[in-house]
């Protein structure tokens, strides 16, 4: 604390209010109790109380200590408000220091403050590459937005786009499928019809072949009935059963070669009675017994339908017929009606 000034002597004018005669503390001031001035006090150790508590008054070293704290202070607030570090002027250069983009950090910065607005617009642009800036985007936010839209907009289009291939690539295996059913189906109806095709036609050449035959083989005999067939079991046969096909016929009916051959046998043979055997070109035997009479002699040639003689009881019969047996070029007797039949006739 300064010590008290010496108070100089000033006069004093009674009648004024001691307010107006100076300081009111000060000396050589007027004093209304005492009726008197007042008088020069100087506080010793002994008189001044000791100050305690909070009431300490701190020594001050320098009356511009206060203001340079109030303004740092002041500026403190006002960079951590900012969302940033203020730093003293000590004459280094300052420091860079990158910060997020932060929403409304403009309105901490005065509008008139050109460093201010330079440090926004630092902050703003923060995370924007120069595709970004030539696109017009000025906030590091929207950019942000803008790129996780993109992405989730390019996952989408892949999505879609597998999709839309799962979807063809299956369309296209039912299509498949349908193809493959509609041209199985298409060849069973075309084998069908191929095979319906073939049988008509081997039907249609079998019957030209019967009858093509049926101009070069003829019947043995006409107006006669079967009587008995091939395999039949009987005691009237001597092996126990029929050998040979049977034609009922009246005594004299007219026998006929029932193909081209030659002549081999001709003449009585046993229980057959009058035979005669017709070879054919192929060794085919065709024997014909029981006859009545004989027409040809052995070695002659005949065609088809040439008279060999007629029908007759003779040898082991029981009335008049034609016994008519098939015998292969072996000597193995053969079914005569299946013979026939298969050369277009039908006895």
């Amino acid at each position: 604390m300064a010590s008290n000034r010496l108070a100089t002597d000033t006069p004093v004018d009674p009648s004024l209010p001691r307010q107006q005669n100076g300081d009111t503390f000060g000396y050589g001031t007027y004093d209304s109790e005492n009726e008197g001035p007042w008088q020069e006090w100087n506080p010793t150790a002994d008189t001044v109380r000791p100050v305690r508590g909070r009431h300490r008054v701190a020594k001050q070293r320098g009356g511009g200590l206060a203001r340079s704290s109030t303004v740092l202070g002041v500026g403190v607030i006002a960079a951590v408000g900012a969302g940033g570090m203020a730093t003293a002027q000590t004459g280094k250069p300052p420091v860079s220091i990158s910060m997020p983009d932060l929403p409304n950090v403009g309105s901490v910065f005065s509008g008139d403050d050109e460093e201010a607005q330079a440090s926004v617009a630092a902050l703003s642009t923060a995370g924007l590459s120069t595709a970004d800036t030539g696109e017009g985007t000025t906030d590091a936010g929207e950019v942000l937005r803008a790129r996780i839209m993109q992405q989730a907009e390019s996952q989408q289009d892949q999505v879609d786009a597998a999709a839309a291939a799962a979807a063809e690539e299956k369309a296209a295996q039912e299509a498949a499928e349908r193809a493959a059913e509609e041209r199985e189906a298409a060849e069973k109806k075309e084998a069908a019809a191929k095979k319906k095709a073939e049988e008509e036609a081997a039907k249609k050449a079998e019957a030209e072949r019967l009858a093509k035959l049926a101009k070069q083989y003829a019947l043995p005999t006409s107006a006669y009935t079967i009587s008995s067939t091939f395999g039949q079991a009987g005691a009237y046969w001597s092996s126990g059963y029929h050998t040979g096909l049977d034609f009922a016929a009246p005594t004299g009916t007219l026998l006929k070669a029932v193909h081209s051959g030659t002549i081999t046998q001709a003449g009585y043979d046993g229980s057959y009675g009058y035979k005669t055997v017709l070879t054919l070109d192929d060794g085919t035997e065709i024997w014909y017994a029981h006859q009545s009479s004989i027409s040809v002699s052995v070695g002659q040639k005949v065609t088809t339908g040439d008279v060999i003689g007629r029908v007759g009881a003779t040898g082991n019969v029981t009335g008049a017929h034609l016994h008519l047996e098939v015998h292969t070029g072996d000597g193995s007797g053969i079914d005569p009606l299946a013979w026939l039949r298969d050369k277009g006739l039908n006895p």
